[in-house]
């Protein structure tokens, strides 16, 4: 009688952890890529994906695109939003996302700048939540002023970018400080939070951020 017990419950854990990692790889795997402007994150990402295969999705440039959409119905407002260093609406953000997710064949995904607020955070676990295995949160913590000086060199350098000037960048560090910092502090809460150094050259950091994907 024991022996059977012991069967029954060993083939109905079996089962479980089976049932778990069905479920899993039905969802999309996701790093969060948090950290300043100009901290580097879009620089460390290309290494990533060249290195270990990962999508690079970046929030902002999804909303740059849709914005430069002819017809856009969402264009207008995003570019109002870009513009004065202000948080899009996370239902138009996520479903960017989800439909970026949907057009790739991969399961693996970076996502660059997002959340970045607590609206942001909550439209996420919504609309989200259930389809995506959260891996960690890939913390670029970085000096203001260095951000700085990299987005003003990016910027003359002929980034294209509208918001790569003093008075947006003033906003954008406002949006940061108050709005994604708390964020960060949320998941360091849960020990998801990796945080790397971006203040040395992009190679020193892609060595520490290695270490976290191999």
């Amino acid at each position: 009688m024991r022996a059977t017990t012991w069967f029954i419950r060993c083939m109905l854990k079996r089962a479980l952890r089976w049932i778990h990692t069905a479920v899993m790889s039905d969802k999309y795997n996701i790093v969060f890529v948090l950290g300043g402007p100009g901290a580097g994150k879009g620089t460390q990402c290309e290494k990533i994906v060249k290195e270990f295969g990962y999508v690079h999705l970046s929030a902002g440039d999804l909303l740059r695109e849709e914005r430069a959409k002819p017809g856009s119905e969402f264009g207008e407002m995003i570019a109002g939003h870009i513009k004065n260093g202000t948080i899009v609406p996370v239902e138009i953000t996520c479903s960017l996302l989800e439909r970026a997710m949907k057009n790739c064949e991969s399961n693996d995904f970076l996502i660059d700048g997002f959340p970045r607020n607590h609206n942001n955070l909550e439209g996420w676990n919504k609309q989200m939540g259930d389809k995506v295995n959260l891996k960690f949160v890939l913390f670029f913590n970085c000096p203001l002023e260095v951000c700085t000086q990299r987005c003003l060199d990016r910027g003359a350098a002929g980034s294209g970018r509208t918001d790569d000037n003093i008075e947006s960048l003033k906003k954008r560090f406002d949006t940061y400080m108050n709005a994604t910092m708390p964020i960060i502090n949320h998941y360091e809460a849960l020990d998801l939070v990796r945080t790397i150094d971006a203040s040395r050259s992009p190679e020193e950091i892609f060595e520490d951020v290695k270490k976290l994907f191999s």
